[in-house]
């Protein structure tokens, strides 16, 4: 069975309502073989990511940057993953009040330095999550979790 982690940071309403559209998506009917792992950016551990075939990640941004706490899990994984989940798929969805570009480019900075491929182009949402934001991360949900399945085959 593929595995999708799903690291996040979630502390407002607006990414709360972000990380209930992923789960939906990567946990649909339709995608069938894939067993979904949800972790808090600040208790996600080596162990998590070695197990998983795909990740997606969510964040708020903070002054321009991804979250502290986002930023801890990439501190704690770094190193003991980096070779053993070269080319792995990752996806990333991304809420602002009015800017999210520093938090997106930061990311996929660290992920690129790991050695990952982004799957999809990131979810970015600002202000009040609508209906298009949530289909899109329903979508993002679904597509990485068929990701990870594809990625297990290999």
């Amino acid at each position: 069975m593929a595995r999708l982690l799903i690291v996040h940071h979630t502390v407002s309403p607006a990414t709360r309502e972000l990380l209930d559209a992923v789960l939906e998506g990567a946990r649909n009917d339709d995608v069938e073989g894939v067993e979904v792992e949800v972790r808090a950016a600040l208790a996600a551990t080596p162990t998590d990511l070695l197990a998983a075939d795909a990740v997606v990640l969510g964040t708020p941004a903070n002054i321009g940057y991804m979250s502290g706490a986002l930023k801890h899990f990439f501190d704690t994984v770094y190193y003991p993953v980096q070779v053993d989940r070269e080319g792995m798929p990752f996806s990333l969805y991304v809420h602002g009040d009015n800017d999210t570009s520093g938090a997106v480019r930061s990311v996929e900075s660290i992920a690129k330095g790991m050695g990952w491929e982004r799957h999809r182009p990131p979810v970015t949402v600002t202000g009040r999550p609508d209906a298009e934001a949530r289909e899109a991360c329903w979508e993002l949900g679904a597509v990485t979790a068929l990701a990870a399945l594809e990625h297990a085959e290999q």
